[in-house]
């Protein structure tokens, strides 16, 4: 449990944690109720005081929000004030490791896509088309991933009468595991759908301009979600001074 005040602790308004912590007052209050900040005293005409802990909590609740999101970040906070220390730092553990494996997830998507992008489609045969189950079970996901990803324009097949069955060709074969890559280091569907045109026709037959406008186009999409990690890993150290603080105990406040 976090203390309120101590000798090294001044008592603080809520404007002064706002400003310091580059919240709102209303923001400030919000955190209270939700449990991110610990509970504060009042003085004898009702103002709110808060010490030294108030103050580390919402810098730590920025960085964390920043780093895994604001729900995370709330569970995590909650747990600090109210929950045994390891509990909290189980928490901790698991949003690295988390970025760990988002980390592992885009570096196989860059060398995966990288190549995928890089294949020449050509003397494309009826016979070298795949059934919705053949490449659902080739890439190691459900049929309906494979429906759904039909149905927001991401891997269109071809619909072959009488039944309308839907047949993947080699380009749209190529489609679909980049679209699995993708997804896997995860980018979403809005995103994807963006993305994909461009990567689409600047395959196969399209030229060589094109096809490096693509590839292009598919580099940054990685580079920026490359961004985005490190931008998240650096928030999480951000969050470990004041969560440091918090967790040493009432010595240190």
């Amino acid at each position: 449990m976090t203390t309120l005040k101590s000798p090294k602790s001044p008592a603080m308004r809520t404007v002064d944690v706002a400003r310091r912590a580059g919240y709102s007052v209303q923001q400030v209050r919000h955190l209270q109720r939700d449990g991110v900040l610990p509970p504060s005293t009042r003085t004898a005409t009702g103002y709110r005081i808060y010490g030294e802990p108030h103050l580390r909590s919402a810098l730590a609740y920025r960085a964390l929000a920043a780093g895994t999101g604001p729900v995370e970040a709330k569970r995590i906070m909650r747990t600090v004030h109210e929950r045994p220390v390891a509990e909290a730092l189980a928490l901790l553990d698991a949003a690295h490791a988390r970025l760990d494996r988002e980390r592992t997830d885009l570096e196989r998507a860059k060398e995966a896509a990288a190549a995928i992008s890089a294949e020449q489609i050509e003397d494309v045969r009826a016979s070298d088309a795949l059934s919705v189950s053949e490449l659902a079970a080739a890439l190691g996901v459900r049929p309906s991933t494979l429906r759904h990803w039909d149905a927001e324009g991401l891997a269109v097949p071809d619909r072959v009468p009488p039944r309308d069955t839907r047949r993947y060709s080699p380009a749209q074969t190529r489609d679909a595991r980049i679209v699995h890559q993708l997804r896997s280091a995860g980018y979403g569907v809005e995103a994807l759908r963006a993305l994909m045109p461009d990567l689409r026709h600047g395959q196969g037959r399209h030229g060589q301009g094109r096809h490096g406008q693509a590839h292009g186009d598919l580099e940054a999409a990685l580079a920026a979600r490359d961004a985005s990690i490190t931008t998240r890993s650096r928030a999480l150290l951000d969050a470990a001074a004041p969560l440091s603080a918090i967790l040493a105990g009432p010595a240190d406040h």
